[in-house]
């Protein structure tokens, strides 16, 4: 008589491992892709409007907003992103603290890590940006501004119908760079205690031993968070440019 062996799952070992449910960690791992994309997807509205009202600052005729402008500019980019995180999430919760034993309070007050992140990032991002929209202001004819004004718009008509159109247009491509950039800092936010891509993975890695695996699909997710922005960055270029005149 032959001994029966035991049937063997018809998924490899790894592939269980990736498996949703309580037997591997894809729902973890789609978790951290929730919260990577999220975290971008918040980022992005914060740091354009900083970067742009940045931008305004330092080509303003006063002075003090171009030096204001400036050391803004040069802070933020000249600081690595981590420490600003840090400064930000640690640096944050100690000041409110500190503000709040003067108003007799004594509660510990933790940040929240996503909060964090999203300042952080968005204040590295609009540094960065306001490089971008500063030279799409530059690359915009002052006679543009004149002829408006001849007309008799306002500076705030001039700006919303005249400037703003050929100013997106001009600045997508940096734009577009930056967002690539962003999606990639967010992994930092690991360090902080937020559940993104990184985090899941390298949590999975530890438990299960199996760090090419986890990090290794870490690499895929971000690489088509990447394909997914590409395709949808070429789509609001074509967008930007419909008004254009063919060459």
């Amino acid at each position: 008589m032959t001994a029966c062996n035991t049937p063997r799952s018809s998924l490899p070992e790894s592939l269980e491992l990736l498996s949703l449910g309580a037997e591997g960690w894809g729902d973890e791992i789609l978790s951290g892709v929730a919260v990577t994309a999220g975290l971008a997807l918040a980022t992005l509205p914060l740091g354009l409007i900083l970067g742009f009202l940045v931008a305004l600052a330092r080509q303003s005729e006063e002075r003090s907003l171009r030096l204001a402008g400036g050391i803004y500019t040069t802070v933020f980019r000249g600081l690595p992103e981590l420490l600003t995180l840090f400064l930000v999430y640690y640096g944050a919760q100690i000041g409110i603290q500190e503000a709040a034993k003067l108003l007799g309070a004594e509660t510990a007050i933790e940040i929240n890590s996503f909060v964090a992140g999203m300042v952080a990032l968005g204040m590295v991002f609009s540094a960065f940006a306001s490089e971008v929209f500063l030279s799409a202001f530059r690359a915009i004819p002052r006679g543009q501004y004149e002829g408006a004004y001849a007309v008799g718009l306002g500076r705030v008509s001039t700006m919303r119908l005249v400037v703003l159109p050929q100013l997106i247009r001009i600045a997508l491509p940096g734009l577009s760079n930056l967002w690539m950039i962003l999606l990639k800092e967010t992994a930092l936010v690991s360090v902080i205690g937020l559940s993104d891509i990184l985090r899941q993975a390298g949590i999975a890695a530890r438990v299960t031993k199996d760090a090419f695996l986890f990090f290794g699909s870490a690499c895929l997710l971000y690489l088509a968070l990447a394909l997914i922005s590409s395709v949808a960055i070429g789509g609001i270029n074509r967008w930007a440019a419909r008004g254009e005149a063919p060459r």
